[in-house]
């Protein structure tokens, strides 16, 4: 049967209370998760060459979020009304992803079409001279390790040399 709205209600079709929404913490804590990954990469991640030269921290902090997005979403659009979040969400999600891809740009390719030094040596090119402290704190020249004959093998010099540089103090 038809109801009309200009009806009044009697006792038994009174109107249920509407249903509070709960808020959908998952959402907020993606997008706040996907805002960190960046910044964290440049002052913590940086300074150490595991997580500098390929950022899998941070690709795994924006996985993460993608994840509570995925999930917060989900709960927001379960049909039942319970939980907020459907605009909201879908526009933190979008602003995320667009962090995500800037941070993509400038780490994956942007940061491979930095111009090279233009002092610095061609490979094949020789190494200008130079002069560092050995683990003694002598001060060495790398003409005369090229100039002197090797150990144990009489007459006969070096051709090259290998520098190998140790984090730390002596």
């Amino acid at each position: 049967m038809y109801a009309s709205p200009f009806k009044k209600m009697n006792r038994q079709e009174k109107a249920l209370p509407p249903v509070k929404q709960q808020w959908n913490w998952q959402i907020w804590a993606g997008f706040l998760l996907a805002l960190a990954a960046t910044p964290a990469y440049f002052l913590l991640f940086a300074r150490f060459p595991v997580t500098r030269d390929m950022p899998w921290a941070s690709w795994l902090m924006f996985a993460m979020a993608a994840w509570l997005f995925w999930a917060g979403l989900g709960r927001a659009f379960a049909g039942s009304g319970r939980y907020r979040g459907k605009v909201a969400g879908l526009v933190l999600a979008v602003l995320s992803l667009g962090v995500a891809v800037f941070f993509g740009y400038a780490t994956l390719y942007a940061s491979r079409k930095l111009p090279t030094a233009a002092g610095a040596p061609r490979v094949g090119e020789k190494a200008p001279d130079f002069t560092l402290a050995d683990t003694s704190g002598n001060m060495v020249a790398m003409s005369t390790l090229l100039s002197e004959p090797m150990p144990g093998i009489e007459g006969q010099r070096p051709r090259g040399l290998l520098l190998v540089f140790y984090r730390g103090y002596w």
